[in-house]
């Protein structure tokens, strides 16, 4: 602990410019995985050598490190800490002194909640009282045994205060404890107050959605229209829709952007939870509840049908109707059938009479 505190000291004089404590414990601990103890003056001339040039996103690469895998990225606002990195439990046994690592682990995984393992309480802003995370508090919040004028939601972003799991520390927002010089969570977003222990989530933080997300970034994209992070397989191919994911799942009627849960984006661009339209499946429901288009590729049911109906007779052998066919817009006037009308454009037969 001495030696982080010296090190700290160290950044501190060399003048590097850091909105808070906060990022500057973020860059000791990466800068000590960087190099070892004995070469962190260099590590650190180096880096401030190259933050002065005026550069937003540095990399650096020392040749003193001996495995060939020792880069480091280091952001100005220092959103997500390099804990997260796999590579941190090997590299942190070779390069850092055994006391600091060992305070460092301390803990980990055996602390947090059904939804995070953390070494951190919160204080919610809201009402001032400490749970284990956000979900915590909004399952104690905002429940139907709670009176409807005091339900509330924790504003994520406004969490100021962490309480230390370890030594019972509280403190402004942080990744290492003031205290006890524990980590409290290997992953840590700075803009969300989000800690967890457990990495292999591969969470990251996306500026676009202004929330924290898991999977790993490069499996996603972001698309400004549709409003939220999709995976790469849909990123030539998915339908836009004006704020896709800000809105409640049709079936549930739990708002989306935010969930927990998986979600689906069905052809036409609308969303809705996974589990919610296996429910539909399971009950022969194959449109979409918004705009009634169909979910998935029917074609195949549709021959199927056209089979059944060609055994069928029908006794309005003259009668018309005009039909509008909810997979493609088309209209069209066909013979009138007691089960269902073909669409003469697409050969759907999902369609309405008008």
């Amino acid at each position: 602990m001495e030696k982080f505190l010296l090190l700290k000291m160290k950044l501190l004089a060399a003048g590097a410019r850091y909105p808070d404590s906060a990022s500057c414990d973020c860059l000791v601990i990466n800068l000590l995985g960087l190099c070892r103890l004995e070469l962190f003056d260099i590590a650190l001339f180096l880096w401030c050598k190259t933050f002065k040039m005026g550069a937003m996103d540095v990399q650096l690469e020392s040749t003193a490190v001996q495995h060939g895998q020792a880069k480091i990225n280091v952001e100005e606002h220092a959103l997500v800490s390099l804990l997260s990195d796999e590579k941190y439990a090997t590299e942190k046994t070779e390069d850092v002194d055994p006391d600091d690592y060992e305070k460092l682990e301390e803990g980990i995984m055996q602390y947090g909640c059904a939804h995070y393992r953390r070494r951190c309480r919160i204080r919610a802003p809201c009402c001032n009282e400490i749970f284990d995370c956000r979900h915590c508090h909004n399952e104690t919040k905002n429940s139907i045994k709670i009176d409807a004028v005091k339900r509330h939601e924790l504003p994520r972003h406004e969490v100021q205060q962490v309480i230390c799991s370890l030594c019972g520390t509280e403190q402004e927002v942080r990744q290492v404890c003031i205290s006890c010089g524990v980590c409290m969570g290997k992953y840590f977003c700075e803009v969300c107050k989000l800690f967890d222990d457990d990495v292999s989530k591969q969470q990251y933080h996306c500026n676009g959605c202004g929330i924290c997300r898991i999977g790993g970034k490069e499996n996603f994209f972001h698309c400004s229209k549709c409003g939220c992070c999709y995976s790469i397989v849909l990123k030539n191919s998915h339908a836009c829709v004006e704020g896709a994911m800000h809105h409640d799942c049709p079936i549930c009627f739990e708002y989306l952007f935010e969930s927990t849960n998986d979600v689906s984006v069905l052809p036409c661009g609308h969303t809705i939870h996974v589990k919610c339209l296996r429910e539909m499946e399971e009950h022969c429901q194959f449109a979409c509840p918004l705009c009634s288009k169909s979910v998935c590729d029917m074609s195949k049911a549709w021959e199927r049908l056209d089979e059944e109906l060609a055994t069928i007779s029908d006794t309005c052998d003259n009668k018309m109707v005009r039909i509008l066919c909810n997979d493609c817009g088309a209209t069209s006037e066909v013979q009138f059938h007691l089960i269902a009308h073909k669409c003469q454009k697409c050969k759907s037969y999902n369609t309405r009479q008008i």
